[in-house]
């Protein structure tokens, strides 16, 4: 008798504990969440993150995404590798160069298109109206190795007949902030930008020697891509399918909800909000989560060609399935949306 009021009274324990885990759950808006790591730039070009976080977006398809910010591709890259990070932001370029370099990461979506250029200091500008690439000539450039920057100044150079070593002093640093810090320093006349360097070296007087969107051979040009190992992307495709909706529904966001999107932006890049605005929705660039494979892959062959990596198999290590699915799903679900038709219609003809 006794065990049976002892098994009873245990019962009546779990059946109370389940309830009240249950009124929990729903307190807490529903199940557990899973814990996603992204890593990105200081840059407003990684705005697909911040507004996913902010609008709950990557809360609705049930992630718990912590956003860190790092200072270069290679601390994002060795984040992936070592599984800190699952997903990050990387530079189109030093993604190529590090897949050929035989790490096993691949691209799997976008995070912005164009957005960079080099700016100069305005005492080499006085008394012109207009200038190109070659008033770098006999200047001492700060960029940085392994960026898309850098190889768009090396086409340019090239377009323009100018010697990328006796014309023009390239001078190399480790990240896009140092690069841009060294304006600072009087040997530096110039240097490569990534937004938002281009509205921040603007409100210091430094003048702008040209954004890539407005040279013809940069059109559509590539920028940051989304990395993740590609054992993870074959192993968990559900799990950045949710990550990779999350971000659609951001650049859906950001297209019609231009204010708030701002907001949510200065959260994670603290500088003045004419700049972010400029830099979002200025017309230099636009932060897009499309693979762009077929314009990334002839950037690659660029790269190449300037002798940044040996060639390899690009093909294997771009994955598109992910965004196909994540974008499907939200097609699906809204057949008569605009932004999700537009984005469908790109990828069908850019995949």
């Amino acid at each position: 008798m006794k065990k049976s009021i002892i098994l009873e009274a245990l019962l009546c324990a779990l059946v109370i504990q389940g309830l009240m885990a249950t009124g929990a759950q729903q307190k807490t808006g529903g199940p557990q969440l899973t814990g996603f790591n992204l890593g990105h730039l200081n840059s407003t070009a990684h705005l697909l993150a911040f507004v996913a976080k902010e609008e709950g977006f990557f809360q609705e398809e049930g992630l718990d995404a912590v956003l860190t910010q790092f200072s270069s591709a290679g601390e994002l890259v060795a984040g992936l590798e070592s599984g800190k990070l699952d997903a990050a932001f990387v530079g189109s370029v030093p993604a190529v160069t590090f897949q050929s370099q035989g790490h096993d990461v691949s691209i799997f979506g976008g995070a912005m298109t164009n957005g960079h250029g080099f700016v100069i200091k305005p005492e080499f500008t006085k008394g012109l109206t207009s200038w190109d690439i070659t008033i770098l000539k006999g200047r001492n450039v700060a960029s940085v190795k392994n960026s898309v920057q850098d190889y768009e100044l090396l086409v340019l150079l090239d377009k323009a007949g100018l010697d990328r070593n006796t014309d023009v002093n390239i001078v190399y640093f480790d990240s896009q902030r140092d690069a841009f810090a060294a304006l600072q320093n009087r040997e530096i006349d110039a240097a490569s930008v990534y937004s938002p360097y281009a509205s921040l070296a603007k409100g210091q007087g430094y003048e702008v020697v040209y954004y890539c969107n407005e040279e013809d051979v940069f059109a559509d040009q590539p920028c940051c891509r989304q990395l993740a190992l590609t054992s993870a992307l074959r192993e968990k495709p559900g799990f950045y399918e949710a990550f990779e909706r999350a971000l659609i529904k951001a650049y859906k966001f950001s297209q019609e909800n231009h204010t708030k999107t701002i907001d949510d932006v200065a959260k994670y890049i603290d500088i003045n909000r004419d700049y972010i605005e400029y830099e979002v929705y200025g017309g230099h660039s636009v932060s897009k989560p499309d693979p762009d494979k077929q314009a990334t892959i002839a950037l690659k062959k660029g790269v190449v060609a300037f002798g940044y990596t040996n060639d390899y198999d690009i093909e294997a290590l771009y994955n598109t399935s992910i965004y196909k699915s994540a974008l499907a799903d939200l097609v699906k679900a809204n057949p008569n949306d605009a932004i999700y038709k537009a984005l469908q219609a790109h990828f069908d003809q850019y995949e």
